[in-house]
């Protein structure tokens, strides 16, 4: 389960970021004499809006580190490395960033580290990451060069960040379940009915939610099926794999007891109405698995629409 969590970012950090898009640190001077980087929005001691920006070398000093021996997905690498928290040259508080080194043998406290940047930057924390600095001196500045008194605004600014947010999750089925996705798989479409109220369930339940008994019985259904209820999809998002509009309903199988969801196509949004039949439209067998998404989509039937009296109770 993902979605993109989209925010603007405001003029301090937009400059910040803006910053590394071009290369470059740019940090605050604080009211106390301090520098910091990222510059904070508001002076932590008079409360006011920090404007005296500056920018900073890229090379620093390890202060504290952790070494990460399994990456998890979305880290900086696919092999261990250390997280540290970095002070900059010039700067007063450290930040923490990611320091390519191939084992925790590589990098300790005092450690002089350079920043290493992407080819390709974005104005994101991503387009760079931290490696050893290297013995011989190099000519670099220590102390922070103050950019305010210029008035000068970078072309094109960073003004907001795209933050992809996700969860990956194992799903474990039960044995009904295993059979439905298994029917899946083989091109049927499997449910339960319950032996008191013979209700049929699909997707299958192991037990009836109105009884309270195991639903025993393996049912299989016809892939047509009535549209009880429906939403018109009007609204974009990132990721989205239609352009809307687009039509998700509730689809009443022949033989089932409760709907199921999924996508109306092959049909113009505003000729979907409560009733309508319709049939499921499968992928070709060569990309099936065992998943509902075998089923591409359900697509009218040429069938009269079905009288509401067949489905009013499943709405």
């Amino acid at each position: 389960m993902s979605f993109d969590y989209t925010r603007s970012v405001g003029p301090v950090i937009g400059r910040f970021l803006t910053g590394l898009r071009d290369g470059r640190f740019v940090g605050a001077r604080l009211s106390d004499g301090r520098v910091v980087v990222p510059p904070p929005e508001f002076d932590p001691v008079t409360h006011e809006a920090t404007a005296d920006f500056v920018d900073l070398p890229e090379t620093g000093t390890v202060t504290s580190w952790t070494w990460v021996s399994e990456p998890v997905a979305g880290q900086p690498f696919d092999r261990p490395f250390a997280f540290a928290l970095v002070t900059l040259d010039g700067a007063d508080a450290p930040f923490l960033h990611a320091v390519d080194v191939a084992s925790p043998d590589e990098i300790s406290t005092g450690l002089k580290v350079r920043a290493r940047w992407a080819a390709e930057r974005t104005g994101a924390m991503t387009d760079l990451v931290f490696e050893p600095a290297p013995v011989e001196p190099v000519e670099t500045p220590t102390e922070p060069v103050s950019t305010s008194s210029t008035n000068e605004t970078p072309a094109e600014p960073v003004t907001g960040i795209v933050t992809p947010v996700s969860l990956d999750y194992t799903y474990a089925a039960s044995p009904e379940e295993s059979a439905f996705f298994r029917g899946l798989s083989e091109g049927r479409i499997v449910g339960q009915r319950c032996p008191k109220c013979e209700k049929v369930y699909v997707p299958p339940r192991p037990a009836c939610p109105t009884d309270g008994v195991p639903t025993v019985e393996e049912i299989e259904l016809s892939d047509t099926g009535t549209v009880t209820t429906f939403c018109i999809v009007n609204v974009p998002f990132l990721g989205q794999k239609i352009a809307p509009p687009y039509v998700s309903a509730y689809i009443l199988l022949d033989g089932a007891d409760i709907a199921l969801q999924h996508l109306i196509l092959d049909i113009p949004v505003d000729e979907i109405r409560m009733g309508l039949r319709v049939k499921a439209v499968w992928k070709p067998r060569d990309e099936w698995g065992t998943t509902i998404e075998n089923i591409s989509h359900f697509a009218p039937a040429d069938e009269p629409d079905a009288d509401f009296d067949t489905y009013k109770h499943h709405l």
